[in-house]
This record gives C-alpha cells, structure tokens and sequence, in this order.
C-alpha cells in the first residue's frame, strides 16, 4: 500500500470519529481487516451529506456538487478518478462484490433533502428512509458476506428504525433547517400544526405525535432483530450495539415525556460503555 493511500486512509477513519453519531462507526469492535473498507464507505456517505447540508450556499449549488460527486464515483468505478478517496473506495466495493447501486441510492435521498422538506405521509418517508439508511445495511452484509433474504429484509427494517430514531431526535434541528420529517397527514391526525414546532414547547398534541411515531420505530426495531441469528462475531456485536444504542435514543424520549424540542436526547459515553456491555452479554 502506497504512502498517499495509508495517510489517506489515516484521514478518513479520523473523520468518522470527528462526527459525534449515535452509533458507532468503524469502532474497536470491527475485525480490523474491514476497518478502512467501513471507513470509506463511511467517508462516502458523510462527505455526500454535508454536500446536501452543511454551509450557506443555494439549492442548485448543493444540487450541482452532488451531481459532480456522483460523476466522480461513476468515473472512479471505470478506473477513471483521479481522486485517492473514490479510487479507494471503488476498490472496497471491486474486492468486495458490493453493488454499487447502494451508493447511487444514498446520493438520490441526500438530493431529495435539497428539494423535498415535507413529506404527505408515511410511506414517503419510508421511501425516503429505502434510500438514505436501507443501502447501508445492505452494503455492510455485502462486505461480511451475509446473503440471507430474511437477514437483508431485517436489516432494512433496523436501518430503517434507525434513520426514524434520528429523525425523532433531530426534531428540532431539523425544523431549524425549515424540514419536519412527521407526515403532514398524521399531524392533521394529532391536530399539530407547524406554528407548535415553532414555538418550541411540548404539549398534548406533539406528544401524542412523537409517541405514535416513537411506538412505530420501536416496532420495526423488534420485527429486525431477527438479524442478528444471522450474523457472527464482532460484526454481530457491533450491529447488536448500534440497535441497543437506537433503542437508547428512543428510551430517551419516553423519559422526557416524549419532548423533543427543547430537550434533544443523546448518549452519553456512560452510555456507550452499558450498551456495550449490555450487548456482551445479552444473548
């Protein structure tokens, strides 16, 4: 391995540990053999979302970076980049049979973000969630070699709970970005308007709102679970950890009595440490 490609590599695994997540990522559990290729991969998804996000620069500006990031990762599977990170991770995805399509999937959710800041009901979300956390669970049993129907329909019940888990726990932040992620329709349901998020205090109603959607990732959560017969050593610690961590999160919101405007819930590194343990030795 070339001096450019370990420093490189260096670089992107500090970056993931830069990015406070929930979950972790590419952590001391992971064999060390797959700890790059999780790192790029990780590279891919946080550098194409802060595209998406991050900064103060127009929607077509976001818009036309993502398009180039796209066209970079297309030239970088024909062997046509020049760019050390595509080429590293074009290789992950080379040696480890991994379908790029994945990758194009997480790129057209991050697009969607630009354009799209309301969503009808339900199964828009869940079609927003098929391409912004399914891929990837479905790109992390490609590189451990889990081919399972069962496991990959489980997993995308997992990514799916955990992608909701963020969504309920960014509330605010994301309202701060003008994006509320709860369908219009069941907020008409729960008599909530925008006006409730805008004064940023928890009543009857919003409760009512976050607790029937808290209810529903919980579900999902317990329909995947199945998941982890599938799976074998550290890998399967790690993602029984990332579950018992979006659990974590939503057992957070129960305790503030489903307020998640002025109280945003995380985990704390007490936190991590149970979890961690609590995955050891459960089951």
């Amino acid at each position: 391995m070339s001096n450019q490609k370990k420093n490189t590599e260096s670089k992107i695994i500090s970056l993931s540990k830069d990015h406070y997540e929930n979950f972790p990522v590419s952590s001391f559990i992971v064999p060390k053999e797959f700890r790059n290729d999780i790192a790029i991969i990780y590279w891919f998804a946080r550098t194409s979302d802060d595209l998406a996000d991050e900064g103060n620069i127009s929607d077509q500006k976001r818009l036309n970076s993502l398009d180039e990031f796209e066209k970079e990762f297309d030239r970088s599977l024909k062997g046509k980049s020049q760019i050390t990170e595509f080429n590293i991770l074009a290789e992950t995805i080379r040696l480890n049979s991994i379908n790029p399509d994945y990758f194009i999937s997480l790129l057209s959710a991050f697009k969607q973000d630009v354009v799209k800041n309301r969503y009808n009901d339900f199964n828009e979300v869940l079609d927003y969630c098929k391409r912004s956390a399914n891929p990837v669970g479905r790109i992390l049993l490609q590189l451990f070699k889990v081919n399972n129907q069962i496991a990959v329909d489980c997993s995308d019940k997992i990514c799916t709970a955990l992608q909701l888990t963020n969504f309920y726990q960014d509330t605010a932040i994301d309202f701060q970005k003008d994006r509320i992620y709860y369908p219009k329709e069941e907020m008409e349901m729960f008599s909530v308007t925008e006006k409730m998020f805008e004064l940023n205090k928890n009543n009857p109603n919003i409760k009512a709102l976050v607790k029937h959607n808290v209810e529903r990732a919980q579900d999902l959560f317990n329909e995947g679970k199945e998941l982890i017969s599938y799976l074998n050593g550290r890998f399967k610690l790690e993602i029984k950890w990332t579950i018992t961590g979006g659990e974590k999160i939503l057992k957070k919101i129960r305790q503030n009595d489903y307020d998640v405007l002025s109280k945003r819930p995380k985990l704390s590194k007490i936190d991590f440490t149970t979890l961690l343990i609590k995955s050891l030795f459960n089951g």
